[in-house]
C-alpha cells in the first residue's frame, strides 16, 4: 500500500490577501487583445465581417458542408411527412386563433422559409403551436369579438381585422425578440425551467380541448377570456347542448375515434414505420368529399371551412394602432414562444451532438415573426409535434424546412380551394388529438416526484394555475412560484462541519460518515451563496455547530476589550517613562517618586 503525503501551508483570509493579491495599481496583463482575438479568428477586416455574417446567417456555414448522399434522403422524407402534418394542423390551429384556415396555411409556410436562413436548430420544425395559437386567439376575441347572424360582407369586414390585430401581435412579438438578440437577452428563457414549461403546455392542451367543444357540437357560442374561461366555457356548452347539431356530432365521433385509434397504432408500431401514417390528411380527403358529395353544410347546416383563396397574400401592414392594447399579452406570449423553440431546439442538440446560439434562435425567431406578419401571418414557434416527428423521420439539417414548404406551396398554389366543404368539426378533432404528447406529460410526474419533488411543486402549481386563470396569468404565477423556491432553496441550505478520511485528503461530514475532525479546525460546508437573505441563518448555524452561543461571544468580546485595555494603559506607561527628563546622579528621589537613581556602576 503506497503511501502520499501531502505538505501545505494554512493560510487565514488576511495572510492569503497579503501574500497573494494584486495592489490596487496593479492590473493583470490579458493574455490576448480583443482585436488579438478578432485578428486569431478572421486575418483581415473583409474576413471580420464574413465571420459576422456567417453567425448571423448559419446557413452559410451547414449549406456548404452538406453532405448529400448521407443527409439529403433523410432530409426529403423528414420534410415532405411534416409538410403534410402542417397542412391540416396549420387549418385547425387557425380556428384556435380565430382567423380562417387560410391564415394558418401561410403561418406553415413563410416563418419555415426564414427560419431555414436564421436558425441554429437542425431538428426544429417551427409553424403553428397550440399554446400560441389559444393565446393570440384569446387577443384577437377581446378587441374583435366574433358576431353571429351577420352578411357575408360584414363577416368578411369582421374576418379582416381579426387577422389585422393576430399579425400585429405576431409583428410585435418579433420586435421583442430582436430587441432582447440586441441586449442579448438570451438567457432570460433559463427561468422557464422544464417543470414550469411542461405544466404550460399540459394546462393549454385542456384549454385547447374545452375550447373545441362548441365545434364539435355544432354550436354558436361566444368565446370567452381571462381568468376561470375553461368554465366559463364549460357552463356555456352544458347550456346549450340542447341545440346540438346531430350530425356534427356524429362526424367528431367517428373523427375522434378514427384518429386516436390511428396514432395509437402509430405509437405501438413506430420502429416497423419508417414515417407516420398520416391520417389527418386522409381524414380531410374523406370527410370534404363526403360533406361535398351530400351537401351537408346545406341540408344538416354543418359548418365548413368556406372559401380558401388560392395564391400568395399581398403585403400589408398589421393594424399597428390596437399595439397599446396587446402589450402585455404579447410579452406573455413572445416568452412563451421562445422558451419552448429553445427548450426543443437544447433537447435535440444534446442528443445529436451538437450546439445552438440562444441569442442566435432569438433573432431567427424575432426575424420569422415580424417578416411573416407582414404576410398576414400569426405568431409562430417551434412545434413539439412535428419536431419530433422530424427527427424521428431522419432528418438532419434545416433544409428539411425547405421540403415542407414545398408542400405548403403546392397546397397554396393549387389545391387549397378544393377544402371549401371541409367541416370546421373535423379539424377541431385534429386540434384535440395533435395534444397526445401535451397530455401523456403527465406520466412524467411520478419520476419528476422521486427526482425533486420542489419541481414536482412547482408543476403542480403552474398547472393549477393554467387551469383556473389563464395561459398568461398561469404562466406568470408559475414563474413567480419557481422563483419563490429558489429564494427559500438558498434561504435554508444544509451546513455541515467537515471531517477527514483517515489517510487521505478526502472531506466528508462528520454526522453522517465516520470521518473525523481536525484537532484545532473546524471546516464547514455550506451548499449557497450568502447574501442578505441568508445572512442571519447562516449565522446561527455556524454558531450552533461551532458552540459559539452569544453569551460566550460577548464574553470573548469584553475579554478582547479589557485586554486592548491594559495594552494601551502600558503602552501608554512607556511612553511616560520615555518622555521624563533625567536627573543627576546624585540627585534624591522625591517622596512621591519622581526619577530614579541611575547606577553608572
Amino acid at each position: 500500500m503506497s503511501e502520499v503525503t501531502i505538505s501545505r501551508s494554512i493560510y487565514t483570509e488576511d495572510q492569503f490577501d497579503q501574500h497573494f493579491s494584486r495592489s490596487c495599481g496593479e492590473e493583470r496583463v490579458p493574455e490576448r487583445s480583443w482585436k488579438q482575438m478578432v485578428s486569431r479568428s478572421c486575418a483581415s477586416s473583409g474576413n471580420t465581417w464574413r465571420c459576422f455574417v456567417r453567425a448571423r446567417f448559419p446557413c452559410l456555414t451547414w449549406l456548404p458542408r452538406y453532405k448529400f448522399k448521407r443527409w439529403l434522403a433523410g432530409d426529403i422524407i423528414a420534410g415532405l411527412t411534416v409538410g403534410i402534418i402542417h397542412i391540416p394542423q396549420g387549418m385547425a390551429f387557425a380556428l384556435l386563433t380565430s382567423v380562417a384556415p387560410i391564415y394558418g396555411l401561410y403561418t406553415s409556410f413563410f416563418p419555415v422559409m426564414l427560419y431555414i436562413l436564421f436558425g441554429t436548430g437542425r431538428h426544429v420544425s417551427t409553424g403553428t403551436f397550440a399554446g400560441i395559437s389559444l393565446m393570440t386567439g384569446s387577443i384577437v376575441e377581446r378587441l374583435v369579438p366574433r358576431q353571429w347572424n351577420v352578411t357575408s360582407l360584414e363577416d368578411s369586414e369582421l374576418e379582416k381585422q381579426r387577422i389585422s390585430v393576430a399579425s400585429a401581435v405576431a409583428f410585435l412579438s418579433g420586435l421583442m425578440m430582436i430587441c432582447m438578440f440586441v441586449l442579448q437577452l438570451g438567457f432570460l428563457s433559463t427561468y422557464l425551467s422544464d417543470p414550469i414549461v411542461k405544466a404550460f403546455t399540459s394546462g393549454t392542451a385542456f384549454h385547447v380541448t374545452i375550447s373545441q367543444l362548441n365545434t364539435m357540437l355544432g354550436l354558436q357560442l361566444p368565446r370567452f377570456a381571462g381568468p376561470f374561461t375553461i368554465f366559463k366555457t364549460l357552463a356555456s356548452v352544458f347550456g346549450a347542448l340542447s341545440a346540438t347539431n346531430i350530425v356534427e356530432l356524429i362526424i367528431s365521433l367517428i373523427c375522434l375515434s378514427v384518429l386516436i385509434l390511428t396514432k395509437e397504432l402509430s405509437s405501438r408500431f413506430r420502429e416497423k414505420f419508417r414515417t407516420p401514417i398520416p391520417i389527418e390528411v386522409v381524414m380531410i380527403i374523406v370527410a370534404t368529399t363526403i360533406t361535398f358529395a351530400t351537401s351537408l353544410d346545406e341540408c344538416c347546416n354543418v359548418q365548413v371551412v368556406g372559401h380558401i383563396p388560392a395564391g400568395f397574400p399581398i403585403p400589408q401592414l398589421p393594424a399597428l394602432e390596437s399595439i397599446p392594447s396587446i402589450i402585455g399579452d404579447t410579452i406573455a406570449i413572445t416568452f412563451v414562444g421562445y422558451a419552448v423553440s429553445v427548450s426543443l431546439a437544447t433537447i435535440y442538440a444534446d442528443k445529436h451532438k451538437y450546439k445552438i446560439d440562444p441569442n442566435q434562435e432569438l433573432l431567427a425567431h424575432g426575424i420569422s415573426n415580424t417578416i411573416s406578419s407582414l404576410f398576414t401571418c400569426f405568431p409562430s414557434s417551434a412545434s413539439l409535434a412535428t419536431s419530433n416527428i422530424l427527427e424521428s423521420t431522419g432528418s438532419s439539417t434545416q433544409l428539411a424546412g425547405f421540403f415542407t414548404c414545398l408542400v405548403v406551396l403546392v397546397v397554396l398554389l393549387l389545391i387549397g380551394p378544393l377544402f371549401y366543404s371541409l367541416p370546421k368539426a373535423v379539424l377541431a378533432c385534429i386540434n384535440i388529438t395533435s395534444l397526445r404528447q401535451m397530455f401523456l406529460q403527465f406520466q412524467d410526474l411520478p419520476e419528476l416526484w422521486r427526482v425533486s419533488k420542489m419541481d414536482f411543486m412547482v408543476w403542480v402549481v403552474t398547472w393549477l394555475a393554467v387551469i383556473t386563470l389563464n395561459a398568461d396569468l398561469g404562466l406568470a404565477v408559475g414563474v413567480v412560484f419557481s422563483m419563490m423556491t429558489v429564494i427559500c432553496r438558498t434561504q435554508r441550505v444544509g451546513c455541515s462541519v467537515l471531517g477527514r478520511a483517515s489517510n487521505s485528503e478526502i472531506y466528508r461530514p462528520v454526522d453522517s460518515t465516520m470521518c473525523q475532525e481536525i484537532p484545532g479546525l473546524k471546516i464547514l460546508s455550506y451548499h449557497a451563496p450568502i447574501y442578505y437573505g441568508n445572512k442571519s441563518y447562516f449565522r446561527d448555524t455556524m454558531a450552533k455547530l461551532i458552540g459559539l452561543t452569544p453569551e460566550k461571544i460577548k464574553k470573548k468580546e469584553e475579554r478582547k476589550k479589557a485586554l486592548e485595555r491594559v495594552k494601551k494603559m502600558a503602552i501608554n506607561t512607556i511612553d511616560h517613562g520615555l518622555t521624563q527628563p533625567r536627573c543627576p546622579a546624585s540627585a534624591t528621589p522625591s517622596p512621591s517618586g519622581g526619577a530614579l537613581p541611575l547606577h553608572t556602576g
